[in-house]
């Protein structure tokens, strides 16, 4: 792919500061919903083996946040922290993305996350800045100024 891929002329590639600052209000939002989803099961499973629940409620609260991840990210390519901070998550060709794009983005994003960050930090000796998720499903983080025109 000519050029490497990168966004339509016009889109703008989102910097990595404003990026991190997205992920910090990001990380405040998903600590919300896990403790709101977590109340039904607790409810549900507070007389359970707790060597049974523990695997479960670690998987419905991975469940839970690859909805909400995928569900965003398919409706309009932004969560509220994206919204928030004016980026939109892309495709490498700028179009919306698919629901193959947004699953493989967040399969690739969890171990990237679980190890100390790493698929973050990919993006500090990334040719184009791009954290290591994005790069290997595909898709980019760009600026989105609501269609306004500079």
């Amino acid at each position: 792919m000519a050029g490497g891929g990168s966004a339509r002329p016009g889109a703008t590639s989102a910097g990595l500061g404003r990026r991190a600052l997205a992920l910090i209000y990001e990380a405040l939002l998903l600590v919300a919903l896990i403790f709101l989803c977590s109340l039904p099961f607790v409810m549900i499973a507070h007389e359970a083996d707790r060597a049974a629940a523990r695997p479960l409620f670690q998987l419905y609260l991975l469940t839970v946040t690859a909805a909400y991840f995928v569900w965003q990210w398919r409706g309009g390519g932004q969560t509220l922290a994206l919204k928030t901070w004016r980026m939109r998550l892309v495709t490498r060709d700028s179009a919306p993305l698919s629901l193959r794009h947004a699953a493989v983005r967040f399969v690739f994003a969890v171990p990237g996350a679980l190890l100390l960050g790493g698929g973050f930090l990919w993006a500090l000796v990334d040719r184009e800045g791009l954290f290591l998720h994005d790069r290997l499903a595909g898709t980019m983080i760009v600026r989105d100024e609501g269609g306004r025109k500079n």
